[in-house]
């Protein structure tokens, strides 16, 4: 796995310390399980165990991506607990921040294999009371969250208690020193806020003012909000990051920085497997090129990459994309972005871009004929 150039170093070329880690995340991970089957919560037989959360989701594409990542939270002192710590930590991602906690259990969800936008989908959880929804100011430690170069911070850890609220705001107050950069992602779920729904969104609000990047569906400001204009209202609702990401699904993303420039970078075309974990994966991506430095515009891109490696596996979770083959890809012209089309398999293929056009490559299996996708379009 390789490392970012400055892993290990103490000290920036201006003589500020460097963080020992390049990303916190923050937020609750539950073991997850999925149907083995299509159909109805109560007529699936059997399910596969996997891991889950907004937060941990990050982690783990950034640390697969050889970032320094560090995942902070609080899972029971149970069997899953174990589970979930060592698969995250299987991914590289620290885990030494991680509460375990005796009296309360770790969370876990089922679903169904359906996509999260049709009605026949369904989602059960058994996280109330869990161990995450017990996180707070007085039993966390802050020195660790904050010990980053970026902060990752999610609308769901905000709506799990009244403790993990107050934690949450402590977490984005602006700060004149010893703050690192904090990254929002809204994530509004308003299953979530039942008991709060009327100050769910107006406190998403606040804490998306003050931190310093925010990604928002088009459709999340839309619903929780009451933003209808498209991404230049919600930026004129949102003035105070330095970078805010709207995303607007299929149709891409745009993204707005602290000079008052618009970047929009359309999606590929992506063959979609299960509509799970994009949001993640596409944050994943932005942040992974935001810690190297790259463009904005080229930062949306391998955002877009990040999802589509997450759009086209079954589970919430994806290897993201070689660091070589993402930025071939995010390199290519606008025709030639504009007609990229990937499919199962594509992160893993040979011979995925070459000068006379873009490949997506499915190989089904070892012994197998793979299946390609070429664009017209030449570089």
């Amino acid at each position: 796995m390789t490392r970012p150039s400055n892993a290990g170093a103490t000290t920036a070329p201006d003589g500020a310390p460097v963080p020992d880690v390049d990303v916190v995340c923050l937020g609750e991970s539950m073991v997850t399980f999925l149907p083995t089957t299509a159909g109805r919560l109560a007529d699936v037989p059997a399910f596969e165990r996997a891991i889950g959360g907004a937060e941990s989701n990050v982690a783990c594409g950034l640390a697969a991506a050889g970032h320094r990542a560090k995942w902070v939270g609080r899972v029971g002192a149970d069997g899953f607990g174990d589970h979930l710590v060592a698969a995250i930590a299987a991914y590289g991602v620290d885990t030494g921040a991680v509460r375990r906690d005796p009296a309360r259990p770790t969370g876990i969800y089922f679903r169904t294999a359906g996509d999260r936008a049709t009605d026949a989908h369904e989602v059960a959880y058994y996280r109330a009371g869990s161990a995450a929804s017990a996180m707070a100011v007085a039993n966390m430690d802050l020195d660790a969250v904050r010990s980053g170069r970026v902060l990752h911070l999610s609308g769901i850890t905000a709506a799990l208690s009244g403790d993990c609220l107050a934690l949450t705001r402590e977490l984005t107050v602006r700060r004149t020193a010893g703050r690192p950069l904090v990254s929002f992602d809204v994530n509004h779920r308003p299953g979530l806020w039942r008991d709060a729904a009327d100050v769910g969104p107006e406190v998403l609000l606040d804490f998306a003012r003050g931190a310093d990047l925010v990604f928002v569906g088009e459709d999340e400001a839309r619903d929780a909000w009451g933003i209808t204009g498209g991404p230049d209202a919600v930026r004129a609702a949102l003035p105070e990051p330095a970078l805010l990401i709207v995303k607007r699904g299929a149709a891409g993303a745009v993204a707005y920085d602290r000079h008052g420039t618009r970047h929009a970078e359309p999606a590929p075309r992506v063959e979609v497997v299960a509509a799970v974990g994009a949001g993640d994966a596409f944050a994943a991506g932005f942040l992974s090129a935001t810690l190297r430095g790259l463009p904005v515009r080229t930062r949306l891109r391998h955002g877009h990459l990040w999802a589509a490696a997450a759009l086209t596996v079954p589970g919430d979770l994806a290897a993201p994309p070689g660091r070589a083959l993402a930025d071939r890809l995010a390199g290519l012209d606008d025709t030639a972005w504009g007609t990229l089309h990937l499919g199962p398999g594509w992160t893993t293929a040979t011979a995925a871009v070459d000068q006379e056009g873009t490949y997506a490559v499915n190989e089904r299996s070892e012994g197998q004929e793979g299946t390609a996708q070429r664009s017209e379009a030449r570089a």
